[in-house]
């Protein structure tokens, strides 16, 4: 199973506060029926105004309207984090990134769910532990996450592999053949946003390292964070990684693979469905990720759902939520979109393996997932992580002074 998260970053003092608008706004109490929204970033595949529509369907009296932020996940914690702050009742249930839990939970700025209506046995018991704050459910497990290896399958039986890459060095030798004319090898999200904490751990990881150990502690000035951090380093110096992937997002890697212009890419189970639709339909599949020595270790991510603490309408909330996260809209999401489920057992589901044949790859990946670090300041947590690790990627640090320097603000974020 995956580790458990560490808690780090204990140093933030608890928000929130007593007043909003509605009689259950700001209290524990999911009470109150009527309209609601749902907090999230884009909907790219559609799917969940889809599933929206036939909640509207069958509730007239309790009406969902799906409201999108950005992109870009630093920029829709900011605008869910100003709405905490102004203790709005705009947002209603709330799509939290996974490493989120801790930090909206400390400050109040969600409300704690009923564990005991929520059967958490049949959950991937590492989502669930997303959702958790000092023992207690505060946002429920509605999709999972784990980066994954996209490659072109028609380059690769071009240069003559019969299988993917477990290794880097493999990656690098299959790439020495077919990345060329126009075509570099390997891309993952590398702009200074949430995308680079998460490929930077999971290089540190991948090479035996941690961003935290188990005691919460910063742990980025060893050998193994270095090999991690300088495998990306290297690889933009070297031209592995393309010049262009400084600026890559989700879905910017999306696009690039999707026309032809890399080998490999690290992303993550989104991509799935969207690729079998675009010029590379038919020419890619999925592995794990690769490390130094053998098969990496991919970060855990997700998402999942939580109730304002200031919304009205908290037991529509709470009823939309559990609509959202049983089996039968986790089992028509993933049809639709191949976004991972949090549910055990539909990756045993026979239709679902049928039409996304890398299911088992995906499972194996998510239970081999190692968590960011768990903060209540995470904002600041994954700042000192994303500055100090673009500045090595783009020159302006070396690898050993960005991972000093990292350690000494994140050694300070973590006193307790």
């Amino acid at each position: 199973m995956i580790a458990a998260g560490t808690v780090a970053a204990l140093t933030a003092a608890c928000g929130g506060g007593d007043s909003g608008s509605g009689s259950d706004a700001a209290s524990g109490e999911l009470t109150g029926r009527g309209p609601i929204t749902l907090v999230q970033g884009k909907d790219t595949s559609g799917n969940v105004q889809r599933q929206i529509d036939a909640w509207n369907a069958q509730h007239p009296n309790e009406q969902v309207r799906l409201v999108e932020l950005p992109e870009d996940a630093d920029a829709q914690r900011q605008q869910m984090v100003q709405n905490a702050q102004a203790k709005s009742d705009a947002y209603t249930v709330l799509n939290l990134d996974v490493v989120w839990t801790a930090e909206f939970a400390a400050n109040r700025w969600i409300t704690p769910l009923p564990q005991d209506q929520f059967d958490l046995s049949k959950f991937l018991q590492p989502t669930v532990r997303t959702g958790q704050y000092r023992g207690r459910l505060y946002a429920a497990p509605w999709k999972t996450d784990a980066g994954l290896l996209y490659y072109r399958t028609d380059l690769l039986k071009k240069a003559g592999a019969s299988e993917p890459p477990k290794t880097w060095d493999e990656m690098k030798q299959i790439c020495d053949k077919v990345a060329k004319d126009g075509v570099s090898c390997y891309g993952g999200q590398f702009e200074k946003y949430e995308g680079l904490t998460v490929n930077f751990s999971e290089a540190v990881h991948s090479a035996g390292g941690a961003v935290v150990d188990d005691q919460g502690k910063p742990a980025v000035n060893t050998p193994q964070a270095k090999q991690g951090l300088e495998f990306l380093v290297q690889g933009f110096k070297s031209g592995f990684i393309p010049k262009q992937a400084i600026t890559y997002k989700e879905e910017e890697a999306r696009r690039a693979f999707e026309k032809g212009s890399l080998v490999f890419l690290r992303q993550w189970p989104y991509q799935y469905a969207l690729s079998t639709k675009s010029d590379v339909k038919d020419k890619f599949d999925v592995a794990p990720l690769p490390g130094p020595n053998g098969p990496g270790a991919p970060t855990l991510g997700g998402h999942n759902l939580a109730v304002s603490a200031f919304a009205k309408n908290k037991a529509t909330a709470l009823d939309f939520i559990k609509y959202l996260t049983g089996a039968e809209q986790e089992r028509a999401n993933m049809l639709a979109t191949s976004e991972a489920p949090t549910l055990a057992s539909l990756y045993e589901d026979a239709e679902l393996k049928k039409k996304y044949p890398y299911l088992d790859v995906l499972k194996e990946s998510l239970l081999k997932a190692r968590p960011r670090p768990e903060a209540v300041r995470y904002g600041d947590v994954t700042k000192a992580i994303q500055e100090n690790a673009y500045a090595a990627l783009t020159g302006d640090k070396s690898t050993d002074q960005a991972l000093a320097d990292m350690q000494d603000q994140l050694g300070k974020l973590t006193q307790q």
